[in-house]
Formats: C-alpha cells, structure tokens, sequence
C-alpha cells in the first residue's frame, strides 16, 4: 500500500528530465544588434526664389482735392442751384449761388461814369492848353511892339520932343504886356501838373471800377470741379457777409488715405524697386515707381480698388515712428453700384496691400520651420543638424533667410521633441 505514492511520481520526473534535455539540445536565438530607430520627417528642399516684398497698411479715405467756398461779397442771396444739397453731386463749371448785384452794379455804373467825366477834363485841359499857347504867341508879340514903342517915346522924352505923360502911358502898357505874357506862361506851366493831377484821378476811378467789376463777378459762385457737397449754409433771401464759408465740398475725381508703414517694411520696398532709391531720397524726391497697391474697404474686403503712392508726408508718425505713404486712387466712384459695391467716400476705413518689385535669389522658408533662431536640417546621411541663421524679414508666415542657408539644403518642416543633434531622421513627404 505504501509503494503506490511512489509510483505516481515516476511520470512527473520523466517529464522534467525530458524538459531539460530538450532545452539543452536547442540551438542559441539569434542576435539582432540593438539601435534607436529613425525618426520620420518631412523636408523643404532650399532652393533660390523670386520674392515680392509686401507690406499692409491701413487707414481712412479722405477727397484729394476739397472745395471751401467762402462768400467774398456782402449781399441777398436771391438764387440757389437747386440740387445744392449734402450729399449731391455736382459737374465743374456749375453755377450753384447768385448773390444780390445791384450795389456792385451800381458802383461799376458810377465809377464809368467817373471815368468818363474825367476824360473830358482831361481834353477840355488839352484844348485850353493849346489856346492858352496861341494866345501867349499873340501876347508876346504885342509885348515885343509896346517895348519898341517904349523906346522911341524914351528918346523923344529925352530930346524933348515927347511929354513925359505920354512917356509914362508907354510904360504902363509895356507892363501890362508883360504881366499878361507871365500870366499865360505860367498858365501853361501849370497844365503838366494838372494833366498828372487827372491821370491819377483816373487811374483811381479806373481801380474802382476794376474793383467793382471783379466783386460783380464774385456776386456768383461756380463749381471749379466734378464735386460732392458736404455741407451748405446759405439759403435764398439770407444776407451773406464776406469771409462767410457758404458751401464746402469734395472732389470726387480722386481719394487719397494715409497709410503709416513701419520704416523697415517701406525701406524693403523701396529697395525693390528699379532704380533703388535710399528713404531719405524718397521722402524728399517723392515717390518711386515699382510699388503696387491695391486698396479694399475693411467693409467689404472682396472689393478692391488699384491705386498707387502719390507722395511722403514731410515728418515721421511723432508717436509711432512710422512713415506717412500718401495712397491715392483714380475715380474712387467708378462702378459704384450700393449696396453691392459701395463708392469710396471720405472717412471709409480701408486696407492696403502693398506690394514692391521682385527681389531675384531670395531663399524663404516657413515661418514655423525657424526655431529661435535656428534651423533644422537633415545633413548628410539624414542625419539631424542644427543650424544657427539670420533672418532678414519675416512676411506672409515666410521667413527670408539672410545668411545661413544654401540651395540644396533640406530643412525639417516637423517639431522634433527633443531635438538632438545627429539622431537619424527619414525625410518622407519630401518638397521640392
């Protein structure tokens, strides 16, 4: 009974030793050399590129050319252009206000008339200086006949042939002769003077009347250009006073709006253009060609307006130290069709795209492939590489890179946490 236990155990020791004998007879496992495995990405191949630096500004519309009429004459305003309204648009050369002419009307009449009663004082002194000359001549010649008359009774007187009464007749009408010849010749001495006394008169009379004429054609006020009203306060049967704004008004020919660029995005673009030019040459020179701009109401940023820059205002932004671009834009009304495409009027805030001549050989790449001043590359044997580089601009989430990069070179477009340098990469979704 007690041999029976032992018996049950005799399988369980068959199999252990069978276990280990097949263990021992085995062969060895392969080994596989241990390794970190490579890490895919995926490259930018660097290649040089054509550029177009940008830049974008904004700001409000305001008329290029504006109209302050301002009432230069006193007087009744007795007629108003019907359509002299806000808001109304009027042609050039349009007479849109009459003021009262009948004082000026008046005073042109008076000062012709002046003018003409001058000039008949002016012939009635010609003709009496021209008398006056005759009658001297005949003057002259009765003095030369009293004074040899005097002689003679003279020397008769002295032989006693002749009484001294008739001697001292003699020399009373020799006298009278002569003070009637001075009188003459001093007569005519005067006409110079009196012909410059009615020449100044004249002259006076005659800026009257030019004075009149010219508040006479001031009695009416014209359009000088195609324009909008904005505002009028003169209404008919109103007495207007000179220096009174009546009418303001813009054109409507052009618009304009200031853009405030920071200094280095308008040094790019101004250095892109043909015939590069330095900012300080452009702010005093004016404006250089090459710069495109395209304008779009904030409102309505589908619509655009092609423009360009007319001028640099003549200081820096005294708060933001940026340049002042004056943009201007052709017939700012053209096309306009509200609600589905709105005119451009005064005050509308708008956009500008700014865009400057290509720049040739320029090497961009994407604004998150730069990782705190440095970029990764797949080097030679895709091998991780960290690179320090200097960036020029960044513009349109692309970075220029300055120096740092050549063509050829594969950037790594993915994060790689934690970025080692030499780590084995396998560049995927390569572009080109």
């Amino acid at each position: 009974m007690r041999v029976a236990p032992f018996l049950a155990l005799v399988p369980i020791a068959l199999g252990v030793a069978a276990a280990g004998w097949m263990i021992s007879s085995a062969p060895e496992p392969a080994r596989v050399e241990g390794g970190e495995p490579a890490h895919p990405v995926r490259v930018l191949t660097v290649a040089a590129q054509d550029l177009r630096p940008t830049a974008t500004g904004w700001g409000n519309l305001r008329a290029a050319d504006t109209w302050v009429a301002v009432a230069e004459v006193q007087g009744e305003v007795i007629w108003r252009h019907p359509d002299l309204e806000p808001g109304r648009l009027l042609p050039a050369e349009t007479e849109v206000l009459r003021i009262d002419p009948t004082d000026y009307e008046l005073a042109l009449a008076q000062a012709g008339a002046d003018l003409d009663a001058l000039a008949s004082e002016g012939a009635q002194l010609s003709a009496e200086a021209a008398n006056t000359a005759r009658i001297l001549d005949l003057e002259r010649d009765r003095l030369a006949l009293a004074e040899g008359d005097l002689a003679r009774i003279r020397s008769l007187t002295k032989q006693g042939a002749s009484p001294q009464a008739r001697l001292d007749e003699a020399e009373r009408a020799t006298l009278l002769a002569r003070r009637t010849v001075a009188e003459l010749e001093n007569t005519l001495a005067l006409i110079p003077s009196r012909k410059a006394r009615i020449a100044a008169q004249t002259a006076r009379t005659q800026a009257a009347l030019d004075r009149a004429r010219r508040a006479l054609a001031r009695t009416t006020l014209t359009t000088p250009f195609d324009l909008r009203v904005t505002e009028v306060s003169a209404e008919r049967f109103q007495t207007v006073a000179p220096g009174q704004v009546v009418i303001r008004a813009n054109g409507i020919a052009t618009a304009e709006v200031v853009a405030h660029l920071p200094i280095a995005s308008f040094r790019r673009l101004v250095a892109s253009a043909p015939g590069a030019i330095t900012l300080e040459d452009m702010m005093r020179d004016g404006p250089t060609i090459g710069i495109d701009v395209t304008l779009s109401p904030l409102a309505d940023s589908a619509q655009s307006w092609p423009a360009r820059v007319s001028r640099i205002e003549g200081a820096l932004d005294p708060r933001a130290r940026t340049v002042p671009v004056v943009v201007t834009v052709d017939d700012p009304y053209a096309g306009a069709d509200p609600p589905r495409r709105l005119p451009l009027v005064p005050n509308m805030q708008v956009q500008l795209a700014f865009t400057g001549a290509p720049k040739s050989g320029v090497i961009a790449i994407p604004e998150s492939a730069l990782h705190g001043g440095m970029v990764r590359l797949a080097g030679p044997g895709d091998l991780l590489e960290l690179r320090p580089v200097t960036v020029a601009f960044a513009q349109g989430g692309q970075v220029v890179i300055a120096e740092g990069l050549s063509p050829g070179e594969r950037v790594v477009l993915d994060d790689i946490v934690p970025a080692i340098p030499g780590m084995a990469l396998l560049p995927v979704g390569a572009a080109e």
